[in-house]
This record gives C-alpha cells, sequence and structure tokens, in this order.
C-alpha cells in the first residue's frame, strides 16, 4: 500500500484551484484545504483592491499551507496554492517534503471567460496579467504534472488522477517528474 500523496493544487488564479481541488482530495480519499482560507485578512483586502501580493505578503501564507502540509505527511492530503513561483514551491517543500504539485494549465482566454463568469471571490480579473507574469512553470526537478483545465471539472479530475498515478508508477528521477510541453 503507497503512502497518500500531499498534494499541492497550483496554478494562476481562475485555474480551477478551488474546484479541483476538492474533487481531487475526495477521488484521493483524504482531507482538502482551501489555500485562500491562510491568507491574513491584510492578503485578501490587498487583492480585492486590485493590488497584487508581494513576496512579503505571501512569505506568511506560505508558511501557514507549507504547515497544513507537513501536518499531513503520511496520511495525504490536498491543499491550493498558486504556488507561482520557483522559490515559493521551494518553501513548500522546505516546510512539507514530500508535496507534489498538481499545476492546473489553460490558455489565458479560457481562464478570463471563467473568471469573469464567478462570484463573490476577491480576486479580480484585473490581476490576471500579473499571474501569468509572475508564474515559473513546474521544472524537470519538481515532483509533479501539469494538468490542462479544458473541459468539465470531472474530465479535469480525472487526469489529475491520471497523471498522479503516473508519478507513483514513474522512475525516481527528475526526468520522470518533467511536465508535458
Amino acid at each position: 500500500m503507497r503512502t497518500p500523496h500531499v498534494v499541492v493544487v497550483m496554478g494562476v488564479a481562475g485555474t480551477g484551484k478551488t474546484t479541483i481541488g476538492p474533487l481531487l482530495a475526495a477521488r484521493l480519499g483524504v482531507p482538502y484545504a482551501e489555500g485562500d482560507d491562510f491568507h491574513p485578512p491584510a492578503n485578501i483586502a490587498k487583492m480585492s483592491a486590485g493590488v497584487p501580493l508581494d513576496d512579503d505578503d505571501r512569505w506568511p501564507w506560505l508558511d501557514a499551507i507549507g504547515a497544513w502540509a507537513h501536518g499531513r505527511a503520511g496520511l495525504g492530503g490536498v491543499v491550493s496554492s498558486s504556488a507561482l513561483k520557483r522559490s515559493y514551491r521551494d518553501r513548500l517543500r522546505a516546510a512539507a517534503p514530500g508535496v507534489v504539485f498538481v499545476h492546473l494549465t489553460g490558455d489565458r482566454e479560457l481562464i478570463e471567460s471563467r473568471m469573469g463568469g464567478r462570484r463573490g471571490h476577491f480576486m479580480p480579473t484585473a490581476l490576471l496579467d500579473s499571474q501569468f507574469a509572475t508564474l515559473q512553470p513546474l521544472q524537470a526537478d519538481e515532483a509533479g504534472v501539469a494538468v490542462d483545465v479544458s473541459g468539465s471539472p470531472e474530465e479535469i479530475t480525472a487526469r489529475a488522477v491520471s497523471a498522479l498515478d503516473g508519478l507513483d508508477s514513474s522512475p525516481q528521477s527528475p526526468e520522470a517528474h518533467l511536465p508535458p510541453q
């Protein structure tokens, strides 16, 4: 029996982290934590005003997510976090070395249309360009997979589960974790 992964569902705003995360957790039989819930109120106020967060804003948030992931080591769990920069993912891995990433990817037009349709979320569509500008996709030496966000939430979740299963059966070399281009 394999040890369940602690999975960080990552990607720019609007890729469906909050939709796919709980579905993925249910399919894996592990708890889900919403990454936005780890933001301090000052971060939410800043983003709600259309101001992108800087790294100083993000460190405490990433540390809180990392602490949750560390606590789930060996038990499994799914948490959402944009984790756009390599340094952010490195910080999460420093707290929880076994985490794997599911990078939700898609073209800007699709993501913007989905963002425009959601209600009650603090992240405005205006910040999407800053998200894409900040994004550093998973590198070959990072444990994780890229999953396209076209299709229904169920289809996306099925692709994520299949991709994670592929990680479990692949050799443990950095090249085995290279996301598809």
